[in-house]
């Protein structure tokens, strides 16, 4: 068969969705959804919180923090669990870690129990981000992929979304608001145990029968999937065939792919510390701690989550066009300036900050806007596509743990850093952070933007992923 009539096979394919896609979708969907609101609910949460038990900042960091750490951990274990076990084993893990950990913490009868069980939940938040995508991706048809992946980064901004009008309304006790989220984690749960299994981790396990009959379940009736079987089939071969010591957490090792690691955990590094954390989940506490009433304080929060999925929805609609590096260069300026302002407005304002209200909202809208539609697009975009076949499951999972672990060093710093120098100086200190990262993009990043994952690769084996090695298209 012809590579043009396979192209028009996997477009007629992709052309119908199946329930069985549908359904893909649909978790996608909830995970991404569930990992926005889980991570999201905390910051209006922390206001109830700590009145009824009485905490402080101290505690406060530490009950936000947890959901990071147990990130950290998933990310990792699921990693291996996903190659060892399967990824629909490991989803289904990740759903009921999901239902179990919203409902541990909306019992927890103190702080130290809430952390506990913040880091339970954060186990399955850290799994999902490291499986769903995969899952998806090697069981949806070439022509709606994209349109999925989609579905799951605009599902994270939609859950930090209802999270910040839950918060906002006050209508429900932090209690019911973080354990109504095993509400649709039971849902997920029931989904995902109605999927089936990778057909590419079924190839690799020598399953290739079986990796048939689950292409023949979720194509449309009648489709020729041989032509589908036989690419995964190659491609399994072909990262088989690789040595032990070139493939998974070994092969990260090779200095031709050490500069794909330094790119994307640097990028990784970048999206955290640029402050959108510090942002999401105090900007509440910060604000309430700065003369604004608690009313005034989750009604911003909802104004920047909104602004968030706005600029994400902006950002992925562009970044094909405008290109990541490009898009990314243009927007992190935009942010640096917004906390620059931000900082000299908490400085001039000393103590009385009622009078620059207006333009703290504004700064903190626009570091959002500039934010959420450049720098935050390119966390989980560059680990997608940046890594060799061989270790690219290890590389993403290197790329997570870092994004992870920088997000718990901020979320258990934020407050006692802005205690201890005050919001002026921590505004400025991260919009440092944001020139560093500029300059970080600009040296290293190359122009990702119409390679296909092969010509990536060629560029690393060839050591050549300077950007200047980038500014032509093949």
């Amino acid at each position: 068969m012809s590579e043009e009539t396979r192209e028009r096979a996997r477009a007629s394919k992709g052309s119908v969705l199946t329930p069985a896609i549908v359904a893909t979708a649909a978790v996608s969907a909830l995970a991404s959804l569930l990992y926005g609101y889980d991570t999201g609910i905390i910051s209006g949460a922390l206001l109830q919180i700590s009145d009824e038990f009485g905490i402080e900042h101290g505690m406060e960091q530490v009950i936000a923090g947890g959901i990071l750490l147990g990130a950290v951990i998933g990310a990792l274990v699921c990693s291996r669990l996903s190659e060892r076990r399967g990824r629909h084993v490991t989803m289904v893990v990740i759903g009921s870690v999901f239902v179990l950990g919203a409902l541990l913490c909306s019992v927890a009868p103190d702080a130290w129990t809430l952390a506990a069980a913040r880091v339970v939940l954060g186990f399955a938040v850290g799994g999902a981000t490291q499986t769903v995508p995969m899952f998806v991706a090697e069981l949806a048809p070439p022509a709606v992929r994209g349109r999925l992946v989609l579905t799951f980064q605009v599902g994270i901004g939609v859950g930090i979304v209802v999270s910040t009008l839950v918060g906002a309304s006050q209508a429900l006790s932090w209690r019911w608001s973080i354990g109504l989220a095993a509400v649709p984690a039971a849902l997920l749960l029931l989904i995902v145990l109605r999927l089936p299994e990778s057909p590419r981790w079924l190839v690799g396990q020598d399953r290739e029968d079986d990796a048939r009959g689950v292409l023949e379940r979720v194509r449309p009736s009648g489709s020729d999937v041989g032509a589908e079987l036989d690419e995964i089939v190659g491609n399994v071969r072909d990262e088989q065939s690789e040595s032990e010591g070139h493939r998974g957490w070994s092969g990260l090792r090779q200095a031709w792919v050490r500069p794909a690691l330094l790119v994307g955990c640097g990028i990784a590094l970048f999206t955290q510390l640029s402050g959108i954390e510090m942002i999401i989940y105090y900007a509440p506490t910060i604000l309430t701690d700065n003369g604004f009433s608690r009313s005034a304080a989750l009604d911003v929060s909802v104004a920047l989550g909104v602004t968030y999925l706005v600029m994400m929805l902006v950002g992925l609609a562009v970044v094909d066009r405008v290109g990541r590096r490009r898009l990314t260069l243009v927007m992190v300026p935009g942010a640096a300036l917004a906390l620059a302002v931000l900082g000299a407005v908490f400085i001039v304002s000393g103590d009385d900050v009622r009078g620059s209200i207006p333009f703290i909202v504004a700064c903190l809208v626009v570091f959002m806007v500039f934010n959420a539609g450049g720098l935050q697009l390119m966390g989980w975009l560059t680990g997608s596509e940046i890594y060799p076949l061989a270790v690219r499951a290890a590389g993403t999972s290197a790329q997570a743990a870092v994004l992870w672990t920088t997000n718990l060093v901020i979320t258990l710093t934020t407050l006692s850093v802005i205690n201890g120098i005050g919001p002026g100086p921590t505004m400025l200190v991260y919009a440092a952070f944001n020139v560093a990262a500029w300059l970080f993009v600009w040296k290293k990043m190359p122009e990702l933007t119409g390679r296909s994952l092969e010509s990536i690769e060629s560029h690393l084996r060839e050591g050549r992923f300077a950007p200047a090695d980038f500014r032509s298209r093949r």
